[in-house]
């Protein structure tokens, strides 16, 4: 019991030491990742090789805007969630689920357009210009702007990808 006791008071005292703001330990929280805390004075002046890359993810929750980069290697069709027309019709605002860049990057769009349908595919693969990278498996919501030939009008839009 004492022996626990002395171990919790000397925690409690190492945010305290040092003469510098960044001499303090912090959690890991979701505005601060494991990265961004700062290491406790007299140790390993490296982070440590388990640190986790900041989220790429906006703080607000909206979904990442997304251009595409055509630079993957063996894109893949993705399946689209929402694919929400403009006021005057003619773009699309296309949202789907994602992973971290540089794992899964939006290659190209194809837009095939009919009297009665626009047909959207969305391409993604890992990018080719990544060597020896390490991506985690989170799920990333993005967005992107597929500009239209025509004004939508009264046709269906369909996933190329189902």
């Amino acid at each position: 019991m004492i022996a626990t006791s002395i171990l919790a008071g000397s925690l409690l005292l190492v945010p305290g030491c040092g003469t510098e703001p960044s001499a303090t330990v912090t959690a890991a929280s979701p505005s601060r990742p494991v990265s961004q805390a700062t290491s406790i004075p007299g140790g390993p002046s490296e982070p440590a090789s388990h640190s986790v890359a900041p989220r790429e993810e906006p703080t607000s929750g909206a979904p990442k805007p997304t251009k595409p980069e055509g630079h993957t290697d063996n894109p893949r069709k993705v399946r689209w969630l929402t694919a929400k027309p403009s006021k005057d019709g003619r773009s699309l605002r296309v949202t789907w689920w994602s992973g971290v860049e540089p794992c899964n990057v939006l290659d190209r769009v194809t837009v095939r357009e009919t009297s009665k349908r626009v047909t959207v595919t969305l391409w993604e693969g890992p990018s080719s210009k990544a060597q020896n990278v390490a991506c985690i498996e989170i799920a990333i919501q993005k967005v992107t702007t597929v500009k239209l030939k025509k004004p939508l009008g009264s046709r269906k839009v369909v996933d190329g990808a189902r």
